[in-house]
């Protein structure tokens, strides 16, 4: 495969992952946001009851909505309520439209709820002169719309994550197909050396899609000092095992016939012939 082709994979992924990872971000940081908003809410409510020592318990999420818990008991004013929720939603911007919902804790009934929206406004407040008894409360939050990106800019990032997918499946395809093509099919005849590849049948080295021709001589040696491979085989066994009886070589015939396999595997320095003076000759490399 093509250098570029795998920028391609590397960018898709990259491209993917950031994605996924702002996502993520930003969903956290809204849901933060929120919890800090409504933090802020519970505890002006408990100042608003004269309590500024009791806590504000962590915030629970419930099936999309938010429960403000509280530490004591406490009575409260339907119209600063109100007053404190819609000043901090204003100032924080969460959401332009909520539903609030009072709970008893004991009972969990709702004792008193309201909603904001375009149409009805902060200032509608339900039982307004109505001062709630002391008892233990807690606050569901229900955001009904949200303050979110255009649809423009959600749509653009669907587009972008497709765009991502697309480029990352035909990478992957081509990544696939030039693995497929480049490793050598499981022949019994194929055995590696290195880099190379020592084809026993054709007699011949192959490297990088190059091919270097061996003589039966050459391939036999080869053969004979693999079967060994890191180990020593002696001059004398390599002279019987090659050439047997031939009678054809003379003192220095092997060392030619090395020369010429450390001349035809100098493309790999992993892979090499090493003369163990006085003794024989070693194949070194890597198995």
């Amino acid at each position: 495969m093509h250098p570029k082709n795998f920028k391609i994979l590397g960018f898709s992924f990259v491209l993917l992952l950031l994605f996924i990872t702002s996502s993520n971000a930003q969903d956290t940081t809204d849901d933060k946001q929120i919890v800090v908003s409504l933090r802020m809410i519970g505890h002006q409510i408990l100042l608003k009851s004269k309590d500024s020592t009791s806590r504000v318990l962590p915030i629970l999420k419930e099936n999309g909505s938010y429960r403000i818990r509280f530490e004591n008991e406490f009575q409260f004013n339907p119209e600063e309520l109100v007053s404190t929720i819609d000043s901090i939603f204003n100032e924080t911007g969460l959401a332009n439209s909520y539903i609030v919902e009072m709970d008893e804790c004991e009972t969990q009934e709702v004792i008193y709820s309201f909603m904001v929206d375009e149409i009805t406004k902060s200032d509608i407040i339900p039982c307004k002169e109505r001062i709630q008894p002391k008892s233990c409360y807690s606050l569901l939050f229900t955001l009904i719309k949200p303050n979110k990106p255009a649809p423009e800019t959600s749509q653009f990032n669907i587009i972008i994550v497709l765009v991502a997918l697309l480029l990352l499946l035909i990478a992957s395809v081509l990544f696939f197909l030039w693995r497929r093509r480049k490793t050598p099919k499981n022949d019994p005849n194929l055995i590696s050396l290195g880099a190379y590849h020592f084809d026993k049948r054709n007699t011949e080295l192959i490297i990088e899609h190059q091919k270097i021709e061996l003589t039966g001589k050459e391939a036999d040696l080869l053969l004979l000092l693999y079967s060994a491979a890191n180990k020593t085989v002696e001059r004398e066994v390599i002279l019987n095992m090659v050439w047997g009886d031939e009678g054809d070589y003379v003192g220095r015939t092997l060392d030619v016939f090395i020369s010429k396999l450390r001349k035809k595997l100098e493309f790999d320095s992993k892979v090499k012939i090493v003369n163990i003076r006085g003794v024989g000759y070693k194949l070194v490399m890597d198995i």
